[in-house]
């Protein structure tokens, strides 16, 4: 992508928490600043990413360039690099994938999206797949409130990604928007179970007032933690899954989680800021 194409994707996502209209909205989309291997200097590109559990995969396409691009070369000479993805900014180690790993989780890839196998065919080469794994969070937000939105944003944001490419998905479930889906439910399981094991009981001894919000919100998480079963049920045995069930699923999970999101932000974010 041309330079000055790179920085109004850059400004425009970075004014809109990760959003971003034209070519690229609607996609998943990051931020990575790497370490120039010449310059030294830093060097921002907005990169489309696959969640892999963890970490997060982006594929050094190029746009199908014949040369590998300019963020990949200053990840082989220093892998450590800053994350942005609208919402959080982290610091990533950069892992490059080989063998069997990468040609599997291109394969993956390519699946959900035909578009990395052209690019792949008209480069010329084969294609880096590079893994980013958190290692350090920058700077949390001032107030615990404003973190516990960003956080909830997140899942939000989430779930209208995968149900856009559960809908738009073919006639057979991909095996990349499976493991979305899956990433989705662990990341929501351990922000609630921390609450549980953290945030709640410290609200609860410091506020008893709240003891009935908490109660309240405890027992939705009941409820959400039996949606997130019943669809890791319909994912995780391997067979085949209809896509309209699925999304059926994700809705319904949805329902549920916008609704007590919604609640909790409204009962606690003043009392934590």
């Amino acid at each position: 992508m041309p330079m000055n194409f790179n920085q109004q994707i850059i400004d425009e996502f970075r004014a809109n928490k990760g959003q971003v209209g034209g070519p690229f909205e609607g996609a998943r989309l990051l931020l990575l600043t790497t370490t120039g291997a010449r310059s030294g200097a830093p060097h921002t590109t907005p990169l489309g990413y696959l969640p892999d559990g963890d970490r997060v995969l982006v594929i050094a396409s190029a746009g199908g360039s014949p040369r590998h691009p300019a963020w990949y070369h200053n990840l082989v000479a220093d892998p450590m690099a800053t994350v942005e993805d609208g919402l959080f900014t982290y610091q990533a180690k950069a892992v490059i994938l080989d063998g069997e790993e990468r040609d599997r989780l291109f394969a993956r890839a390519v699946e959900q999206d035909p578009g990395w196998g052209a690019y792949e065919e008209r480069s010329g080469r084969t294609l880096p797949v590079v893994a980013l794994l958190t290692v350090g969070f920058g700077p949390p937000a001032a107030r615990m409130g404003d973190a516990l939105i960003a956080m909830h944003d997140g899942f939000r944001r989430e779930l209208a990604l995968i149900r856009r490419e559960v809908a738009a998905s073919g006639p057979r479930l991909a095996a990349q928007l499976r493991v979305n889906c899956l990433t989705m439910c662990q990341g929501l399981h351990v922000h609630h179970s921390r609450e549980d094991a953290g945030m709640f009981p410290v609200l609860e001894e410091r506020y008893p007032e709240v003891a009935p919000v908490i109660a309240r919100l405890r027992d939705e998480h009941e409820v959400v933690a039996r949606l997130l079963g019943e669809l890791q049920s319909l994912l995780g045995d391997g067979a085949d899954v209809a896509p309209a069930d699925l999304l059926a699923e994700v809705e319904r999970l949805t329902r549920e989680l916008e609704a007590h999101l919604d609640y909790e932000e409204e009962q606690l974010v003043a009392l934590l800021n």
